[in-house]
């Protein structure tokens, strides 16, 4: 498969790529939630290439499902909690790796968040929403704008479910014309192809003012609740007979639209238009608009490979965004090719300023993966991990605001990452307090495991036989934990913890107990030590 938007093909060299474990596990730590043995294995048989290819074409299991039937199961129906369970669920079981991650990486650009309290006594409809980023990941972006534009999950939370028509008192809500704007498609400024902002007269040009906002607000009039019949109460959500309405897409009620013209980025839409029509013409004028390949391309990189891409990788992914070597604009497969196959994301060897801060999420997903982590209940129950002394300071789902965990340009105040013009996005959830509250949280993760009374627990199986080994219990934590980039001291730092742990002389029964748990003692060590260390908090 030739790289989209390139001559370049990408066959032969991603395969050579794949000749190392430490090659496949690194590329997988980008791909999916963390390599697997057996994942290791599968790129390199078919190279990242192949992974690709096969993960594009994985069924999807549906996360409402598994809410409905929980719900039905249990007194009073269905809790938030169960989406929750199914995120960890599908996170580390999932065959579908690749949508997984890419999944959880959308949702925090498309945010809808359980801690708007609208939005969280919908549990169903919060599995429907991220079902749907699912649905369309692999396809075009144009239906995924559309898909999200009209879900009422993302209609409660910026608030424009039951939006009502301009009159002489009132103006239509403005939230979701902005923040359709300025966080999912085209951003703040106007962009080169390579993500730099166009400049006139050495500043920024703003790609909308409030004019804008106005104009397109209009078009998000009229939408609300779906249903057989377009009642007032349906529209402004008393009637709630409708089993579907939490998960169908918005319906228009006409007498709420506005009818009047609506002008914004340039483009003016006719008065007397349909609903239907005008939200057509509004999404296409978004998806057309030359920031949107850069702007949606530059954050899946800094999501999946690096916080810092060069303008030139940049400029790249935007371009398999135009085009796809077919003529076709938007195919997020295309897009998603083309940031982990580009040579930025598979160089021989890391550089400084590559990479990106492993956020608390994808650690624990991680160690699910890697330690065949299983959950005694069979339903992964694990819920809100907020709290950054006790849990992880991260939740999916979950994010304080619109503007997700954190924002894309953030830099640390002071150091070393602000003098050298770096940006560090997930440095803006990182504290003392979390990072005490991180090492607290492994202390009981690797050994007892985590979840309600312990659900969730690894099953060292693998590691346990290794632990007489030392040397080779690290190589192994290092190919899953660290994707064989361990550095040399540090490697030596941990084979020297883990071999002070006494290993007792096997003497037929009588303690046998003590042998088998102090080989287990020295696995939980190597575990901890990696995963505490800032090699692995800093992926490469």
């Amino acid at each position: 498969m030739a790289l989209p938007g390139t001559d370049t093909n990408y066959t032969a060299s991603s395969t050579r790529w794949a000749t190392t474990q430490s090659q496949a596990a690194r590329f997988l730590a980008q791909a999916s939630f963390g390599p697997t043995a057996e994942s290791i294995a599968a790129v390199q048989a078919g190279g990242p290439n192949g992974w690709l290819d096969n993960q594009f074409y994985k069924a999807q299991t549906l996360h409402r499902y598994y809410v409905d039937s929980v719900g039905a199961s249990q007194a009073g129906g269905a809790t938030i909690n169960q989406m929750y369970e199914s995120f960890w669920k599908q996170a580390a079981l999932g065959d579908d790796q690749l949508r997984q991650r890419v999944v959880f990486e959308l949702s925090q650009i498309f945010v809808v968040s359980l801690q708007d309290s609208n939005v969280y006594n919908y549990p169903r409809g919060v599995a429907s929403y991220y079902d749907t980023l699912g649905q369309h990941a692999f396809g075009n972006f144009r239906n995924l704008l559309e898909a999200v534009a009209k879900h009422p999950m993302m209609g409660l939370y910026l608030s424009y479910m039951h939006n009502n028509k301009e009159s002489a008192t009132r103006v239509p809500d403005e939230n979701f014309a902005r923040e359709i704007m300025q966080l999912m498609t085209i951003g703040l400024y106007k962009l080169n192809q390579d993500g730099t902002r166009q400049l006139v007269n050495g500043q920024p040009v703003e790609t909308y003012d409030h004019d804008d906002v106005a104009g397109l607000a209009k078009v998000f009039t009229g939408w609300s609740w779906a249903g057989p019949d377009k009642s007032l109460n349906r529209f402004w959500g008393n009637d709630r007979s409708y089993a579907y309405r939490d998960f169908m897409p918005l319906q228009m009620y006409p007498q709420f639209h506005s009818t009047s013209s609506k002008t914004f980025l340039g483009v003016t839409i006719p008065a007397g238009g349909t609903g239907e029509n005008d939200l057509k013409i509004a999404l296409d004028t978004l998806f057309k608009h030359p920031n949107v390949g850069p702007f949606i391309g530059k954050q899946l990189i800094q999501r999946l490979v690096t916080s810092n891409p060069s303008p030139a990788y940049v400029s790249r992914v935007a371009a398999a965004f135009n085009n796809d070597g077919k003529g076709v604009r938007g195919d997020m497969k295309s897009v998603i090719a083309a940031v982990l196959l580009d040579p930025e994301a598979r160089p021989a060897t890391a550089s400084a300023g590559t990479g990106r801060l492993r956020e608390p999420v994808v650690r624990l997903a991680n160690w699910m993966r890697a330690f065949n982590a299983k959950s005694v209940s069979g339903r992964y129950l694990l819920a809100n991990l907020d709290d950054p002394l006790t849990g992880l300071g991260q939740t999916p789902l979950h994010s304080p605001s619109v503007f997700n965990f954190y924002r894309p340009n953030y830099v640390p105040p002071g150091g070393q990452i602000a003098s050298a013009g770096l940006v560090a996005p997930e440095m803006q959830i990182t504290s003392e307090p979390s990072v005490t509250g991180y090492l607290n949280f492994l202390i009981d993760l690797v050994p007892k495991g985590v979840g309600k009374n312990w659900d969730i627990s690894a099953v060292y199986a693998n590691e346990v036989p290794l632990a007489s080994n030392p040397a080779a219990l690290v190589d192994r934590v290092n190919l899953l934990l660290l994707n064989g980039m361990m550095s040399p001291t540090l490697r030596s730092q941990i084979i020297s913890a883990v071999t002070a742990v006494p290993q007792p002389v096997p003497n037929g029964s009588k303690n046998s107990n003590l042998v088998a748990q102090a080989k287990i003692n020295r696995v939980h060590l190597a575990v901890f030590l990696a995963m505490a260390s800032p090699e692995y908090l800093v992926t490469k």
